[in-house]
């Protein structure tokens, strides 16, 4: 039971938190043992039974892995990884469908990126969407990277008096 309230505490994938989530769920994978068989490396399960049950703990480490994908994901993102047949399959789905530059998606962050103001923020609040919108532009665009400098310029641009 204790396992499920790990998984519980990560925020569900949605189309919107994919790095996040991936963040958090890839140690998660990792803790449990289970990322071998999420990354592709444990992909193909043992040929037969054997008298130390491997291909019996291959499925249930399988099962463990792709129960803790289907269980933090949204419904809507679930959709996709429905027939996934291994979990490697789901993560790989995951993968290409968040990991893609997504240009409209770019030119949405650099625009709110220029246009953010510190308003009803604390400091605290501003330089932590700053610094996340700054994250999710070099994910995007590895090439767009911005540099030390122009966040602190952006910061100081848009604080309040």
């Amino acid at each position: 039971m204790s396992d499920l309230q790990v998984v519980g505490g990560i925020k569900k994938l949605n189309n919107q938190n994919y790095n996040s989530w991936s963040t958090c769920m890839m140690p998660y994978l990792q803790g449990q043992d289970l990322w071998e068989v999420a990354n592709g490396n444990e992909v193909t399960s043992p040929e037969a039974e054997d008298t130390n049950g491997i291909l019996r703990k291959w499925r249930i480490k399988a099962g463990k892995a792709m129960f803790a994908l289907k269980t933090t994901v949204e419904e809507d993102v679930l959709e996709h990884i429905r027939v996934a047949k291994t979990t490697h399959e789901a993560w790989d789905t995951f993968v290409k469908m968040f990991s893609k530059k997504n240009d409209t998606k770019l030119q949405l962050l650099e625009s709110e990126l220029l246009s953010v103001s510190q308003r009803d923020m604390t400091i605290l609040q501003y330089f932590h969407k700053v610094k996340l919108l700054c994250r999710e532009i070099s994910e995007l665009d590895p090439e767009a990277h911005i540099g030390d400098t122009r966040v602190k310029r952006i910061i100081i641009h848009a604080l309040k008096p």
